[in-house]
């Protein structure tokens, strides 16, 4: 056997073990990044009218998580599971997404007040807030941020 047959059973041999192994390591890091699931987030109204949105992770233990936006009204509705970047919302516009390992983080504009779903906290314009399963956070048209307090990454602006 010549030893350019060895050079070029070699590199093949190194190519397969090459695809092989990364394969094997992309679809381990794939179950990694989707396995506690996404936020899913409920675009609806609650008795008086008033524009809200529920809250639900599974995994994290996160269920009907309610925020109302006191006064403000919305015409569209639905539920949206965000696991994958880009997602429509029927209302509001989404400020900044970071979906690489689901949850992730979300960061919303409502209607001026900033919501922010991470795994560890919700933020309601700049305040944390514990997440407590069930419970209803208000949201006053008084406490929305100023425009010089919201900053949009994407657009290097203030909105």
């Amino acid at each position: 056997m010549q030893s350019s047959d060895r050079l070029s059973r070699h590199l093949i041999i190194a190519f397969v073990l090459a695809v092989g192994l990364y394969a094997l390591f992309f679809s381990c890091d794939q179950k990694v990044r989707t396995r506690k699931g996404p936020w899913e987030v409920q675009f609806t109204t609650n008795a008086e009218g008033f524009a809200m949105i529920v809250v639900d992770q599974r995994t994290l233990q996160i269920s009907n998580v309610q925020i109302v936006f006191l006064a403000e009204h919305a015409s569209n509705f639905g539920i949206v599971a965000f696991d994958a970047p880009l997602k429509p919302i029927p209302f509001g516009q989404t400020k900044f997404e970071d979906l690489t390992y689901l949850p992730g983080s979300e960061a919303f504009n409502f209607f001026g007040h900033e919501v922010e779903l991470l795994p560890r906290t919700l933020y309601l314009n700049k305040k944390e807030q514990p997440w407590v399963s069930g419970k209803a956070y208000l949201l006053h048209k008084d406490a929305k941020l100023r425009p010089e307090m919201s900053y949009d990454p994407r657009k290097k602006r203030r909105f």
